[in-house]
């Protein structure tokens, strides 16, 4: 008798490589507005993004700052005003937010940013 294995679900974490902690940690805590929630000691910071934490960690033998996948980030509410307020914050604009997709129940905006080490940062609004 075989059992299914276990399921994968909701993703929990994601950690992002970055080249200076503390300074990532000041901007995606006070320019992209995430709840920090704790440091382990001075080379890991964790975030809340929603339900899933992002941890910013310093390239350790794996991945390279500026090359990491994009994360997209939902915005509640006006995603132009959000774009506006975190460019001028200082984070620097890659693209203003533009309608991405039509679909049959809403549609699917998203602009960008780039955080201090170049990495690529999703804002997505979908609009019913």
């Amino acid at each position: 008798m075989s059992s299914a294995p276990p399921a994968l679900s909701e993703i929990g974490q994601i950690a992002l490589v970055v080249r200076d902690v503390a300074e990532a940690t000041t901007f995606y805590r006070d320019v992209l507005g995430l709840k920090f929630l704790f440091a382990a000691g001075p080379h890991l910071a964790f975030f809340a993004a929603g339900s899933v934490r992002l941890m910013l960690t310093p390239p350790q033998g794996h991945g390279e700052a500026g090359n990491n996948s994009i994360l997209y980030f939902k915005v509640e509410g006006d995603l132009v005003a959000a774009h506006a307020a975190i460019v001028a914050r200082g984070a620097k604009n890659e693209r203003a937010p533009q309608l991405t997709a039509k679909l049959p129940d809403h549609e699917l905006w998203i602009g960008f940013v780039r955080d201090l080490d170049g990495n690529l940062v999703g804002l997505m609004e979908e609009k019913r």
